[in-house]
């Protein structure tokens, strides 16, 4: 009875546990074994904030740390307040704070090494995070640090040694790898506004080009003398400095109170820095900023409520979370913002950048149409607004800019998704010009002239052709759709015709897609285990044999091209058991099961493929896997970078049993729930998925009922779920092969 009554306040105690404390910010920070772990961040921010403020491990990040951050690191160079999560290039890391007791080393020797004079070494038993806040112990200064954040805001909190004196350094040299994409400081300043705030900006080109990022800082304690720094030259007691290598240490005096510091952030004027942060912590409660943090991260963790064991929920919501900390919204609360063009326009909605869209259209932004469709409105039309601006929708855009990272143009899924799911706020005509004119302009890894030619991408023209190839081909169905939606016949046609251009590279001799050269011969050599990476092969960032599958839009037809059904599953077979590897496997590829890499985006939809063959049974059975063996609760818990939220909604769609396979068509294919109960909130309603049975052994699906009846589609639709319902699974430990194996209850 003792036991049974413990159970149950046990029970009642994790349904009414707040969500937030099921996250873990430490989930994908650090490797294991040279492994990739994720590459996400542990500081604070705030749901889609611009600041995202967190420590800094390198003194200049580069792509193993991109997120600055790596928990295998014992060294803090400090904290900045702008971060990328998950992404394999490393950017940003703007306005970086140190609080340091006593002096700083000078810079020696050459200019352009890293300068690490302010760190300090850190433990991890004297760290913490979570939603909205992050806190460690510096060993060297011996100081501890504590951070929050609003979305454009950073609160620091330092206490001091007693009777050390008190230091803060701000340095706006502090960047990714100096020559990297070119990045360097253009100009930057100091300048002090009076003896308890500073303000300043840094003009710096990377990644993303010529930004600007302009900052205002209070402090809680009066500055008692500065020392600013260009490079190794000292300048005392100054009002103002200008230079490129600008450091700022500025003295405080010791007491028994901690130094608070606020820091706003505007990529528009120091003006609009300052109204950022008196708007957005008007005061100096930094434990009122904190929870404020958590409430906003609460509110919209409460969008999906589920319950599993521990381990599944701290996955679940730590994905969730990871999926929610961007696109980022860089509009100043008064509206102002800086477009592709540099010009400064207003937009009270907002203006969102920070769009990995080769990883994000496949999950992410589906998920984002079912409980954030308000917000994926916005980031639709902050796409349109670059179209207007720069000629055609983002490619990879960050702090507004475009920088060609990666191939195709996955913005036209997203705008289309969005508008053919009925999205609130975007202009149907608006976005299909926006689309049409996407798919018809050449651009850089999209050159459609040699597309409508050749009716492929020839390698010997275009590198990494089979890719494109493939990936173009899906944009294009996407492209058709919004024609059939809008009553363009001629445009329908045209681009369903050359989302069909995939069959031009297949090799029957060889049962996979190869590159061809302008003559339309096959080049050979050719092995379907040889990688490529980002361009001087057919293949990007995988190889033949997972990139066969790139065809979300004509399953059936890749289906009819493998020889029927059987052939197909048993392809898919020999692809999760083939443990070969050839040459050199590429660095962004991990995760394996057989030739299957989880850890990059081309195979994340291959485990669901089963479904379409008359097996679901084995996507059952994979899905699971890859939800128990490639995701856990340590710092190396993903299989590969995050990819600003993608790999969490992998895990976010999938353990609740359901996945966007063709992220635009609306159908989601049922895999293996591991959730007990999951409920999502659809607008005014809520679709509700159980599994009854459900447990480590009981993977396989018995029975289904949608809304009371039974159900043998292994797929539902977006309007299953947005009409509300609930979805009930009977799971068990033997697969029932019976269940959806029907030609009509496959996905169509």
């Amino acid at each position: 009875m003792l036991l049974a009554l413990i159970c149950a306040a046990t029970q009642v105690n994790a349904q009414n546990a707040r969500l937030t404390n099921y996250v873990n910010p430490f989930i994908g920070t650090g490797a294991v074994k040279s492994s990739l772990s994720g590459n996400t961040y542990p500081g604070a921010t705030v749901p889609f904030g611009m600041v995202q403020l967190s420590p800094d491990t390198r003194d200049e990040p580069d792509w193993d740390a991109a997120c600055g951050y790596d928990h295998n690191d014992t060294f803090i160079a400090g904290f900045s307040h702008t971060h990328l999560s998950g992404t394999g290039v490393a950017e940003l890391f703007d306005v970086l704070f140190m609080p340091i007791t006593g002096e700083i080393k000078t810079r020696a020797g050459d200019k352009n090494q890293p300068y690490s004079g302010y760190g300090s070494a850190f433990s991890h038993d004297q760290e913490s995070a979570r939603p909205g806040y992050y806190q460690v112990k510096l060993k060297d200064h011996d100081v501890n640090v504590e951070l929050t954040a609003a979305a454009h805001s950073g609160f620091h909190k330092y206490t001091f040694p007693k009777g050390k004196q008190a230091r803060v350094v701000i340095d706006l040299n502090h960047s990714m790898k100096k020559g990297n994409w070119g990045c360097h400081v253009v100009s930057a300043q100091f300048r002090m506004v009076n003896d308890h705030a500073i303000e300043g900006y840094r003009v710096i080109t990377g990644w993303a080009k010529l930004r600007k990022i302009y900052f205002y800082a209070e402090f809680s304690k009066p500055v008692k003398g500065n020392d600013f720094v260009d490079g190794g030259t000292q300048y005392f007691n100054q009002t103002v400095i200008n230079g490129t290598d600008l450091r700022a240490i500025l003295d405080f005096d010791t007491d028994d109170k901690p130094l608070l510091a606020k820091i706003g952030l505007s990529a528009v004027s120091p003006e609009n820095a300052k109204l950022n942060l008196t708007t957005e912590i008007p005061g100096w409660d930094f434990d009122k900023t904190v929870a404020a943090a958590d409430a906003q991260w609460e509110q919209e963790l409460e969008k999906i409520k589920v319950q599993g064991t521990p381990d599944q929920m701290q996955i679940f919501y730590t994905g969730l979370y990871h999926a929610f900390i961007q696109p980022n919204n860089l509009a100043d609360v008064n509206g102002d913002y800086v477009g592709s063009d540099y010009a400064v326009r207003n937009d009270k909605n907002g203006f969102y950048s920070t769009f990995s869209l080769w990883d994000t259209y496949r999950a992410t932004h589906p998920l984002y149409t079912l409980i954030q469709p308000q917000r994926d409105a916005a980031f639709v039309n902050s796409m349109l607004r670059q179209y207007e601006t720069y000629g055609y929708l983002p490619i990879w855009q960050l702090w507004g800019q475009e920088n060609y990272c990666m191939i195709g143009n996955h913005a036209i899924p997203v705008v289309v998704d969005a508008v053919l799911k009925g999205l609130p706020g975007i202009d149907a005509e608006r976005a299909y010009e926006a689309v049409k004119k996407s798919s018809t302009t050449d651009h850089p890894g999209s050159p459609f002239k040699v597309w409508e030619q050749y009716h492929y991408m020839p390698e010997n023209i275009q590198t990494q052709s089979v890719s494109l190839t493939l990936e173009m081909a899906y944009d294009d169905w996407c492209v058709a759709q919004l024609a059939k939606k809008l009553g363009k016949t001629e445009d329908y046609q045209h681009f369903m015709e050359r989302s069909a251009y995939f069959k031009n590279l297949y090799d029957k001799s060889t049962g996979f897609f190869r590159s061809k050269d302008d003559k339309g011969n096959f080049i050979a050599p050719f092995s379907p285990l040889e990688y490529g990476g980002n361009g001087g092969n057919p293949f990007t960032e995988g190889n033949a044999w997972q990139y066969f599958w790139y065809v979300p839009q004509d399953i059936k037809g890749l289906i009819a091209l493998t020889g029927g059904e059987k052939n197909f599953a048993a392809k898919l077979d020999t692809f999760f058991t083939l443990s070969s590897k050839n040459r050199e496997v590429n660095g962004n590829a991990s995760g394996f099961i057989g030739q299957y890499a989880h850890g990059n985006e081309p195979s994340q939809h291959v485990t669901y493929l089963y479904d379409y063959a008359g097996q679901p049974w084995k996507t059952q059975q994979y899905v699971n896997k890859v939800m128990n063996e490639l995701y856990n609760t340590s710092s190396s818990g993903y299989s590969g970078n995050d990819d600003c939220g993608q790999m969490s909604s992998w895990y976010v769609f999938s353990s609740m049993g359901f996945y966007p396979v063709n992220p635009t068509s609306g159908i989601y294919a049922i895999g293996s729930p591991t959730m007990k109960k999951a409920v999502m909130q659809v607008g005014d309603k809520t679709f509700t998925v159980t599994a009854a049975n459900v447990s480590a052994k009981n993977i396989y699906i018995q029975s289904a009922k949608l809304n009371g009846k039974k159900h043998d589609r292994v797929y539902i639709t977006q309007q299953d779920i947005t009409t509300g319902g609930t979805l009930e699974f009977v799971m068990g430990p033997k697969p029932n092969k019976s269940w959806g194996a029907k030609p009509a209850d496959r996905p169509q």
